[in-house]
């Protein structure tokens, strides 16, 4: 079940059954030459609605701008400030928790969102606990290849050239999802370098077409095919386990 799809009174009926929704979240970054701006919020939003096909949930509006800064000196990059990211995953909890639901599961796409969404689930129970009460909702956060089973086909898919950034999981998930958007470039060097990451105009000097240690080329829409199929089966087994949690 899709809530931008689904009208309020659906909703309505939902919580009599469930107080779990899933929020997908990402970025609008760059991924090298033939990886979409979108891929760090299409990856979990592919999962995600893939697994509602198959199982009862419900999987709210993907949250597709986050913490890009880095990736700013390359066209199209949107980024989020820290603190702005952090404040607006805070109302969206609250707006959430305002009607009922009670677990909020984050399925992330992007490595550098993760210190801040931890950040903000803390400061939404730091509110909470000063105030000497409970917040009435918990929250997680899972990045999709952390997902059971996910890394592990992906290793056997691309045994050497996989990387950081730009990897090509991520580029065979969109490719399934998006076959009319598949794009092609020459690479050179063929697998991409890697080192540290810092502001953008460092990134950009020692990654000039934005990949880190990666070889997208070996990306298929039958591997990425592969890759939804597994997470999708294991977004609905974890996110059954975070909803059958006891509130104490």
């Amino acid at each position: 079940m899709l809530l931008h799809l689904s009208t309020w009174a659906e909703i309505e009926s939902f919580l009599k059954t469930s107080r779990t929704v899933v929020v997908p979240i990402g970025s609008n970054e760059q991924h090298g030459p033939t990886g979409l701006l979108g891929t760090d919020w299409l990856c979990p939003e592919i999962i995600a609605h893939e697994a509602q096909k198959r199982g009862d949930i419900l999987v709210a509006p993907t949250f597709n701008i986050g913490m890009a800064q880095h990736h700013l000196d390359f066209p199209g990059t949107i980024a989020l400030r820290p603190s702005t990211f952090m404040a607006a995953i805070g109302d969206w909890c609250r707006s959430l928790a305002h009607h009922g639901f009670e677990k909020i599961y984050f399925l992330n796409g992007h490595g550098g969102n993760v210190a801040t969404i931890e950040a903000a689930f803390s400061e939404l129970y730091a509110e909470a606990s000063y105030a000497g009460r409970r917040t009435g909702f918990a929250c997680k956060l899972r990045n999709w290849w952390d997902l059971k089973g996910v890394m592990g086909l992906a290793n056997r898919q691309f045994p050497t050239g996989h990387g950081s950034h730009a990897t090509p999981s991520e580029i065979a998930v969109t490719q399934w999802a998006y076959p009319d958007a598949i794009k092609a470039a020459n690479y050179a060097p063929q697998i991409a370098p890697t080192g540290p990451i810092r502001e953008a105009g460092d990134f950009r000097a020692r990654y000039a077409d934005g990949r880190m240690g990666s070889d997208p080329g070996q990306a298929t829409p039958e591997k990425g095919g592969e890759l939804v199929a597994t997470a999708a089966a294991a977004l609905l087994e974890d996110v059954a386990e975070f909803g059958a949690e006891a509130n104490p």
